[in-house]
């Protein structure tokens, strides 16, 4: 087989897979892109102060999606290897795991409730903030349940399973967000706060649905989760392929989210700008993910075989299909950077401002995908502990001081902020891809 051969051999397989995730990942966008449009048109001051508390639960939440991570390729060597019963085991660990870290996030979320008005945010946002931070603080323990049953439907190749639930709960949430928004068929007019509401009503609604999609039927997988003990030994193995993913996520996404508190520095314009963009951003990552965790999925399975060329072969395969929904992602968002804005927001000033940031998000598009790509491509292998330090390099020691020097020190405000997210995204993926060849390199050697 040529070279394009053994890569195209791979596209149907990760289609396959990526395509459900991506569409469930889809669906989560139209939801922030309905919020985001929803609230704007019913408040600026809505939107921006819907802007500080999204960022500061995003990064709380991706934390723990983070966490869930590292079940998926515990999950996925042992689908590889045809053992059903230790996969119900792996699951209960994981949702043991999942409840401590619930708890932790809990606690931090509450202490950072009890400071809002120590953080520099307008004083005139901080009565709409409380209300909608409280609301997505009660909805932690369900997004933290959902995610941890579809890393197991996921593991196992059901990825279909995930994506229709993730759909129907986004639409009902839209609904939701109609109704309690702006008071619709004599629902109360709660603005920010229903839309809050609607979200915490939707997370419960996903999370309910999978837990009884498990257990509905009895297969090996649910009678292993019903005899199983937690373990001390794979408790402490799922942490330690946890807490390394939930680092990772949390620090890339503080790139974005931390970046919230300097925009808040700026003024309200600007946060709603912020808000905007970090939704239009949501459509390349997401996209990417869907692809880079079926490549974790391929990996994570061919990991189980000891079939590491075929693991090398398909992240390069995942890449290659990462590129082409970049530059699909990039083109049309370039050519109407000046009327996006508008679809959020009637001010002027917030349109002006998001089509000139739209520059900076569209450079960083290949080294986000070539960082989400060989991050997966890592958590396949289970070697997850690089995953930190290269973080902490990227966005800690490159992203956040180059945005706060770019935006606020030489004043170019933004646009300044977001130009430092090109360095370090690409400064990363190109980490993530050596210390991907490395591991491989490794591994083969062991055989």
């Amino acid at each position: 087989m040529n070279s394009f051969g053994k890569y195209a051999a791979q596209y149907p397989h990760l289609v396959r897979l990526g395509v459900p995730i991506t569409v469930g990942q889809l669906g989560t966008i139209v939801l922030g892109f309905a919020d985001t449009l929803m609230i704007g048109h019913h408040s600026l001051q809505e939107l921006a102060a819907a802007s500080f508390v999204t960022n500061m639960f995003t990064l709380a939440l991706l934390f723990g999606l983070g966490f869930s991570y590292g079940l998926t390729p515990i999950i996925g060597r042992l689908y590889g290897q045809g053992k059903a019963h230790e996969i119900g085991v792996a699951l209960k660990t994981g949702l043991a795991a999942g409840a401590v870290l619930t708890l932790a996030l809990i606690a931090v979320m509450s202490l950072l409730l009890l400071n809002l008005s120590n953080l520099g945010q307008p004083e005139e946002l901080l009565s709409l903030m409380r209300p909608y931070f409280i609301v997505n603080l009660v909805s932690i323990p369900f997004v933290i349940g959902f995610n941890t049953f579809k890393q197991f439907f996921d593991g196992i190749s059901r990825t279909q399973v995930p994506m229709v639930v993730m759909l129907t709960g986004n639409l009902l949430n839209i609904i939701g967000n109609y109704l309690l928004i702006y008071g619709k068929l004599g629902m109360p007019e709660w603005g920010l706060f229903g839309a809050g509401v609607s979200t915490m009503l939707s997370r419960l609604f996903m999370c309910l649905v999978l837990v009884v999609l498990f257990f509905r039927r009895r297969t090996a997988y649910r009678t292993g989760f019903m005899q199983a003990k937690v373990g001390r030994e794979d408790f402490v193995y799922q942490n330690k392929q946890g807490w390394p993913l939930a680092l990772q996520m949390g620090m890339e996404t503080a790139a974005f989210s931390l970046s919230s508190v300097m925009v808040g520095w700026i003024g309200t314009t600007a946060l709603a700008a912020h808000q905007v963009m970090l939704t239009i951003s949501q459509l390349g990552y997401m996209l990417y993910y869907g692809m880079a965790a079926a490549v974790a999925i391929r990996v994570s399975n061919y990991h189980g075989r000891q079939d590491y060329a075929c693991a090398d072969t398909t992240a390069s395969a995942g890449f290659q299909l990462i590129l082409l929904l970049g530059v699909a992602i990039s083109v049309p968002v370039f050519a109407f950077r000046h009327v996006i804005g508008s679809l959020f927001t009637d001010s002027g000033d917030v349109i002006s401002m998001v089509s000139m940031t739209i520059i900076p998000f569209v450079v960083y598009q290949f080294g986000d995908g070539m960082q989400s790509n060989y991050a997966n491509a890592l958590r396949g292998l289970s070697n997850v502990k690089p995953l930190v330090y290269v973080a902490f390099l990227s966005y800690f020691v490159i992203t956040l001081p180059l945005g706060y020097f770019l935006g606020i020190y030489l004043d170019a405000g933004l646009v300044g902020i977001w130009s430092a997210f090109p360095f370090g995204l690409t400064v990363a993926g190109v980490l993530y891809w050596l210390c991907f060849r490395r591991t491989l390199h490794k591994e083969a050697c062991l055989i």
